[in-house]
């Protein structure tokens, strides 16, 4: 063989572990947290190894045992350092004063399911929302958001008393102990669903939807702080009636997938800077009945287990 053939076939050899890194040899898959209305059933799961074209596993892997209704809504998972995922969802629409809580190895496996009270010290709080975790790798501790009324604490504008809610938090760093709840956001009108993304040290974004009856669409706010104060709101990016969203990084993309559902359907974003926004709805699937979920990326041999 010629050096020019030898050099060749390692150019060859090279391109192609490159590609192989970049695609279907890639050691990462994504995971998105799903459930079905009327979500008496539990925590289902959808997979996609490019973060585009998802599949329902079409199976229950954690039926809810908590809360007053034992339902299991807006399921929002992070991994820990040590590789543990933490699972956190609304266990009832009304009545209780936390949400459930539960956590896995390797999302097939899960703990004794919990409920977290976190507004007991709030006795007319109408509700618990989508609580949503984070973890804060600056603290090396896990933030939980999430949004509750209680009435006449807030001025409500053209919302209802049982209808104006304000986003509160929590963090801990081992599900034992908890921090006591606190006012996370208040930007003078009821919000809910919103999602803390990290893009660099002392660069936060929340994407929140402002639930407001005029409005009920989604905003940005930003932040030097995973726990705020969030600034510098934006002017909405999406229709109304929009909820839910969860953001997926690839590299210095993101992608923002939400429950459009005046339409029906899911949508799926391109920004750079979440500022300018491309609908790439079209170039991506979604199982029918998804709802509102958590994007996550975890290790492929996570994923051939869930699949056996």
């Amino acid at each position: 063989m010629s050096k020019t053939k030898f050099i060749s076939s390692f150019q060859v050899a090279i391109i192609g572990l490159v590609c192989c890194a970049l695609t279907s040899c890639s050691k990462y898959a994504y995971v998105f947290t799903s459930f079905h209305e009327p979500a008496n059933e539990g925590l289902r799961l959808l997979y996609a190894k490019d973060g585009l074209h998802w599949t329902d596993l079409n199976k229950i892997f954690l039926k809810p045992a908590v809360g007053t209704q034992k339902i299991m809504r807006d399921p929002s998972i992070v991994q820990g350092p040590d590789g543990t995922f933490h699972l956190v969802w609304t266990c009832s629409w009304k009545g209780d004063n936390g949400f459930g809580y539960a956590s896995s190895k390797d999302l097939k496996n899960w703990s004794e399911q919990k409920f977290i009270p976190v507004m007991q010290k709030e006795p007319t709080t109408v509700n618990v929302w989508a609580p949503e975790i984070f973890y804060d790798d600056e603290n090396s501790q896990f933030i939980i958001i999430w949004a509750s009324t209680i009435p006449f604490r807030f001025p409500k504008g053209i919302e209802d008393e049982d209808n104006n809610h304000r986003m509160y938090s929590i963090t801990t760093k081992d599900f034992k102990t908890f921090s006591e709840p606190k006012l996370f956001l208040d930007l003078g009108f009821s919000v809910i669903d919103a999602v803390i993304v990290k893009r660099a040290v002392k660069d936060y974004v929340l994407v929140l939807k402002d639930n407001t009856r005029p409005n009920r669409n989604l905003k940005i706010a930003f932040s030097d702080h995973a726990l705020g104060p969030y600034t510098n709101i934006s002017e909405s990016f999406s229709p109304k009636l929009t909820e839910g969203p969860t953001v997926l990084r690839q590299g210095n993309k993101y992608l923002i997938y939400y429950d459009a559902y005046g339409d029906k359907k899911y949508t799926t974003l391109k920004t750079y800077d979440f500022k300018n926004f491309e609908d790439i709805s079209s170039s991506t699937t979604i199982p029918e009945g998804h709802k509102h979920g958590t994007v996550i990326r975890v290790e492929k041999k996570i994923l051939r287990n869930l699949m056996k």
